[in-house]
This record gives structure tokens, sequence and C-alpha cells, in this order.
């Protein structure tokens, strides 16, 4: 039986570890032939080898990295049907707004938003040509909520790939090209696990949060980016995609 995804051909930033990893994962099991951007040359090749797919060094802030990835990509395998614009950071220095400085500010703004400009920018334009496509933006649930641990430039630069992925997703909704935000709740991942290793305290304050009492893992999330990608949510485009644990639909008094 033939994968949700066969046929297509899948690009993914931030694919060597977390969500994106358990998504490039989900992608080539489903059929996609995948093309993996990361900055970790040595898992990327691995990767790269164990799923059949292709890996590209990616500065997913720099534009003319960002160009080459999606032009290897089309002149690879012919065509970009799906792109998962993930790469993120949140790095310590990122805190409240009265101790996170400017340079750490536009840091995160340059790998977690501008990012998301340049990935579609660059990758529209194909997908217009050859009659469609799916778009999933990572966003997050900091996106429609306030942080109970603040990062500031983190939270902000979640908002604005909200805002543009559902600018986006209506703009070009008639062309046949689908944009839509992932936006997951705490995520056991990397990240996640640096967080509780350098301040416990603080990544318990998250985790109190959650309905569901416990994090989310990156398969859940690969499973919910495999839906947006997929012909299963052909009438989906401009959403807001939670999937959170239940956290932004709780009210619970900060403890």
């Amino acid at each position: 039986m033939a994968g949700r995804l066969a046929g297509k051909v899948a690009v993914v930033t931030g694919g060597c570890s977390g969500i994106g990893l358990a998504t490039v994962r989900r992608f080539a099991q489903e059929g996609a032939t995948v093309v993996v951007a990361d900055l970790d040359d040595a898992a990327g090749e691995v990767l790269a080898s164990e799923i059949g797919g292709t890996y590209v060094h990616c500065d997913v802030a720099d534009k003319t990295d960002v160009d080459r990835l999606f032009a290897t990509a089309k002149d690879t395998h012919g065509r970009v049907d799906i792109a998962f614009n993930n790469a993120g950071i949140s790095p310590p220095e990122d805190d409240s707004i009265l101790d996170t400085d400017l340079e750490a500010w536009k840091r995160v703004q340059d790998v977690n938003l501008t990012s998301v400009y340049l990935c579609c920018k660059a990758v529209i334009p194909m997908m217009l040509e050859q009659g469609g496509g799916s778009i999933v933006n990572t966003a997050s649930f900091v996106a429609v909520m306030g942080a109970a641990t603040s990062q500031i430039s983190y939270s902000a630069s979640k908002g604005g790939v909200l805002s543009m992925t559902r600018e986006l997703g209506v703009q070009f909704a008639r062309q046949g090209v689908r944009v839509n935000a992932l936006c997951p709740g705490p995520v056991n991942t990397p990240l996640l696990q640096e967080l509780f290793a350098s301040d416990p305290d603080r990544a318990a304050r998250r985790l109190v949060h959650v309905p569901m009492g416990r994090f989310g893992e990156p398969e859940e999330m690969a499973n919910a980016v495999l839906f947006l990608a997929s012909d299963e949510s052909s009438f989906m485009t401009a959403s807001t995609f939670l999937v959170d644990g239940g956290i932004s639909g709780a009210y619970v008094t900060p403890v």
C-alpha cells in the first residue's frame, strides 16, 4: 500500500534533531523523498543515507544558503511538494525583556522568523510553477498565549511565524499552495532537555500548566506535520494547528 506522501519531495529544515528528525523519518516512512537541511553535517549525511534522501548544509538565517537548499532540492528531485520550515533556537540568553540584550534578540529573530520568510520566499515560486504544494511552519503555543517562562524574542518570533503563515495561506490559497502553522506545546526535545539540565525549576513551571501532565514527544509532532503536509488536510490553510496537550485551552493559576 502506497504511503500518504508517495511520490512527494519534502524539504525539512532543522532535520537532524527533535521534531525535525522525527518528521524526516515519518515522511520517509510515508514514501516521501526527503531533503534534510541542518548544520550538523555528520548527522545529516548519516540520516540522508538512512532514509535514502539528500542532505544539504544550510544556515537558515542566510539567504544564499536557503536559496541553494531549495534549488538543490528541485534540481536533484525535480520539484518541491512539501516544505517543513522547522529550524529554530531557544538560547538561555533569551529571557525577560529586562535581561535580554539586542544581540540575543536579533539572533533569535534571524533563526526563528527571518528563516521562515527566506524559506517561504524561496519555495513558493517553485510551488506556484508546479501548481501547488504544502508549507508547514513551526510556530508555538506561545504564539497564542503568554509564556509562563519568559523568552521574549522566542515568543515574539513565533508570533511572527504564525502571523506570516496566516497571510501566506490566504494569499496563495486559490493557487494551490497551502500554508499552515504547527504550534507545539512543550516537547521532549534536546532544547527542552537542555533547559531541564540548566534550570529544573523553570522547566517544571512549564509542566504544571499542561493538562495532560506530560510533555509531548517529537513523534507526536511529526504525526501532526504529516497530516498538514499530506492531502488529508487539503481543505486547511492559514490554520493554527495546536498540538499542545491542552495547554492553550486551560486556565491554570501560576504557581
